[in-house]
């Protein structure tokens, strides 16, 4: 490094080797039948510093991409820190890309390694692109390897002489969003836009050394890698399982007394599924934080999650792998109190004047690294979410940075959201702007009118497009899933009239949790199968508009309210 003020995610190594030497920092659930599955802060380090060395002997050069493809392991973790201690920017892969996206990735940053794990090996053939070289991070599952590597190789030729070394540019990770488009873009982030997250993190959710952290998000997700680098710098200890599976998770907080782990609000729903099914809430007592990402909870599961977790406190953060992660933090509920967050439940009774002057979803207050502000046109209090500060990519791999569309937000980074502040600094989160719905000369925005429709006892899931109309340029349409034992009372006569739904009951349903009347969908599309989503966990709203689209050209016109399709 050429000045000794530059940030590095390495520095976290050197508390490691002192305040964690003897004490156990990794523990690899997936190795524990091979004995080996415990690392102390000095293990670990030493192992980081090794490879790092290893790498520096092979040729590897400060700038120098190398792409990881790989389950969650403490492997994972040496590997991102073991090519940024040498210079080299650490590119996380999805490991549920297809062979087809893993190209288009390999193509636009074109890695000068490609490190993967037995899951992923077989890479190594069939992507066919122009590497330098392959390492296993285990033995290869493959007979004939004379042309791949593995970690323990590089370490072996390690002479305990690599200094710390960084890209040009401060960069330390090449993160993948695909957005709502599907294909993987490369974020650059900087080691200034990580260790400043990581503090965040240390602040906000309150991570300590005294923490034992479960793995629960993979670590090609910048959620993943935020929250581990948080644990690493603060000497807390990491509980690896190789990828989120219920059972396992909720195995392995028990018999680890895990205290904090991040979901999403899938997993969140299949914590509460299975620990209301096997009874075993009493076990979870040591959890005592976790942080929620990808959405808020809704109220049934907010409800269900301080059930099955009574002790932990509840938080959740709104943000983008270009951010880094989180740019705002919201507590949902602290057990220390035993109440929730006063935004949460204004949300959701909407019984305060002051809470409906606000659309969309509180999402809590900017931390305290993180610079907001809304871009509207005119008087209006809505418009686009901009933020700067040391948190922001560097930019996308290979493209020019595109100039704002306004002077006044030059110097700032559009994060595609719309939403508003309240006097207290809280953000509010309307939607995204480009799926925001123009009907009848309104802009609407499909999140708004998602939250109030989830609501519903009834409904599991729902997503409002906006499709074509002769009249209103596009029209409110809602593709709806129902919960089980629940029916649509347009086609056939419910049994049960307290589990019926119509286009009516749910349109009204809308006006009496005050939706605004141009908001509420005019028609309804049952949906049979999961929507789908990116490989990033995100919705394909696009893939969803053209079904619908398809949908309505055939059939015209939805003769009463709705379409049903058994192919949805």
């Amino acid at each position: 490094m050429g000045n000794y003020s530059d940030a590095h995610i390495c520095q976290c190594l050197s508390r490691l080797m002192t305040l964690r030497r003897n004490s156990t920092v990794m523990i690899n659930v997936a190795a524990a039948e091979e004995g080996d599955c415990r690392k102390t802060g000095m293990q670990f380090a030493e192992g980081v510093l090794r490879l790092a060395d290893g790498l520096l002997q092979l040729g590897l050069k400060p700038g120098h991409v190398v792409a990881i493809a790989a389950l969650n392991s403490d492997s994972y973790l040496e590997w991102l820190l073991a090519v940024t201690y040498a210079g080299g920017i650490a590119a996380p892969f999805n490991y549920r890309w297809s062979l087809q996206e893993a190209r288009l990735a390999m193509n636009e940053v074109k890695p000068i390694m490609l490190v993967t794990d037995k899951t992923h090996d077989y890479w190594h053939f069939k992507l066919q692109t122009d590497l330098r070289w392959h390492v296993s991070m285990t033995a290869p599952n493959f007979s004939s390897h004379g042309d791949v590597l593995t970690t323990e190789l590089l370490k072996s030729s390690s002479l305990n002489s690599a200094r710390l070394l960084c890209a040009p540019n401060n960069a330390a990770l090449l993160c993948f969003t695909s957005g709502t488009s599907g294909r993987p873009k490369g974020v650059m982030l900087s080691h200034s836009a990580l260790i400043v997250q990581s503090l965040a993190k240390l602040a906000l959710v309150g991570y300590s050394e005294d923490d034992i952290y479960l793995h629960t998000s993979p670590l090609c997700h910048i959620g993943g890698i935020s929250s581990a680098l948080a644990m690493l710098m603060v000497g807390g200890c990491h509980v690896f399982i190789p990828k989120f599976e219920v059972k396992s998770a909720i195995r392995v907080i028990e018999q680890h007394h895990v205290t904090s782990f991040i979901t999403v609000p899938a997993m969140m729903a299949d914590l509460i599924s299975s620990a209301r099914t096997t009874q075993t809430t009493k076990n979870f007592e040591t959890v005592d934080k976790i942080l929620n990402g990808a959405g808020g909870l809704l109220p049934g599961l907010l409800e269900g999650a301080v059930k099955v977790f009574p002790r932990a406190k509840l938080i959740s953060a709104y943000g983008m792998t270009e951010a880094c992660s989180s740019l705002t933090f919201m507590t949902l509920y602290d057990p220390t109190i035993g109440s929730y967050n006063q935004h949460r439940q204004m949300i959701d009774s909407k019984t305060s004047d002051s809470v409906q002057q606000f659309a969309g979803v509180c999402v809590g207050k900017p931390a305290p690294h993180v610079e907001l502000r809304i871009s509207s046109n005119g008087s209006s209090q809505v418009g686009k979410i901009l933020t700067r500060g040391p948190h922001v990519m560097l930019g996308y791999w290979g493209q020019i940075p595109s100039k704002s569309s306004s002077p006044a937000d030059e110097g700032w980074f559009d994060t595609g959201d719309i939403g508003q502040t309240d006097d207290c600094g809280n953000l509010w989160l309307i939607g995204r702007n480009g799926s925001r719905i123009k009907s009848g000369g309104e802009n609407i925005y499909p999140e708004e009118v998602e939250a109030v429709i989830l609501q519903h006892p009834g409904i599991s899931t729902v997503i409002v497009v906006g499709l074509p109309d002769s009249r209103l340029t596009e029209m409110v349409v809602a593709c709806i899933r129902l919960k089980d034992n629940w029916q649509w009372d347009e086609f056939n006569p419910c049994n049960d009239k307290d589990h019926c739904l119509s286009k009516e009951i749910l349109q009204q349903f809308c006006k009496d949790k005050n939706l605004t009347g141009f908001k509420i969908p005019r028609n309804f599309i049952l949906w049979r199968t999961p929507f789908p989503m990116t490989t990033t966990g995100k919705l394909r709203r696009d893939e969803v508009k053209k079904e619908a689209m398809s949908r309505w050209v055939n059939e015209n016109v939805f003769s009463s309210g709705v379409l049903l399709s058994s192919n949805l």
